[in-house]
């Protein structure tokens, strides 16, 4: 086994890259790009998650392929995706992974619950089955009732290299919200300075002696008048930052009480990270992860 610290200097092989200039099926490109490789050894690559079209990885074969996208085919096989409950798996290589946290499941434990199950827990008996000295490293959090995408590392130089340049390795961070009302812009920029009270809220002001600036651009991309859904692109990562400028704009996040939420009509807080886009700490490669917005959000709607 490697040490840690000779897994994170260890880049691996660069990829071959190729820019579509005409339309075809996935696997007929890969087989006039590979004359050596066989319809067994590219199904193979697409089964492994080699195959990634504009960031995102591709299994199937007869994806259509439009003049310039760009493909990169990995030479190390990504690890199997493997189901966990209270959480999705969506990718995951010997650097990090990423998942779909569900909606009531801590990132990790708190003091007020130190036992019980976490994100960082499930991720940690999952890395455990194929080594009992593998170790999972938090890189950043979501809320408790917050869903959606974020990423763990499984090496301790790869966490303190994404913390150092997360500003600069993450090109995208979009959230979705169900919120109540509708705003009367249909887009705009929350731009204030957030501060935390005696009770843990985090409030929203004016005052830069008082607190830290937090950014954040809305759009309205749903609404029925009653309520909206709004995605959201943080340029700053503040404590509860979401939530607390949508209450400073006067619509809330549905059923978020703390945050001046009248009532709870989905029965969770309506907050899910939606897009997670980055550059790899090891290999530079750019991956970009969407996930589906949830139903209830859109029921509602």
């Amino acid at each position: 086994m490697h040490s840690s610290s000779d897994k994170a200097r260890r880049a691996p092989k660069a990829p071959a890259r190729f820019q579509v200039t005409e339309e075809a099926e996935l696997m007929k490109f890969l087989i006039a790009s590979f004359p050596s490789k066989n319809r067994d050894n590219i199904k193979s690559m697409l089964r492994d998650n080699q195959v990634v079209v504009d960031g995102k990885p591709l299994r199937q074969f007869n994806a259509p392929l439009v003049p310039g996208q760009v493909v990169e085919v990995y030479w190390e096989k990504v690890l199997e995706v493997k189901p966990i409950r209270g959480i999705t798996v969506v990718y995951e290589d010997e650097y990090l992974i990423v998942i779909d946290k569900h909606a009531g499941m801590l990132s990790v434990a708190t003091d007020n619950e130190p036992g019980a199950m976490t994100a960082y827990s499930l991720l940690s008996d999952h890395v455990k089955r194929d080594d009992p000295d593998n170790k999972i490293f938090i890189v950043h959090r979501l809320d408790r009732d917050t869903s959606g995408l974020m990423m763990y590392a499984k090496d301790p130089e790869v966490k303190a290299q994404l913390q150092a340049d997360w500003s600069e390795a993450v090109t995208e961070r979009t959230y979705v919200a169900l919120v109540e009302g509708c705003p009367r812009q249909s887009e705009g920029v929350m731009d204030s300075y957030l501060w935390e009270g005696h009770n843990l809220k985090m409030y929203s002001s004016q005052d830069a002696n008082r607190g830290v600036r937090a950014i954040t651009r809305y759009e309205v991309i749903r609404t029925n008048g009653r309520y909206s859904l709004v995605k959201l692109d943080l340029e700053t990562g503040r404590k509860n930052q979401i939530r607390a400028h949508m209450e400073a704009l006067g619509h809330p996040i549905v059923g978020d009480k703390k945050y001046g939420a009248p009532d709870n009509p989905i029965a969770r807080l309506g907050l899910h990270a939606w897009v997670l886009a980055f550059k790899h700490p090891v290999s530079g490669r750019p991956l970009r992860f969407e996930t589906n917005i949830p139903r209830k959000f859109l029921r509602l709607i």
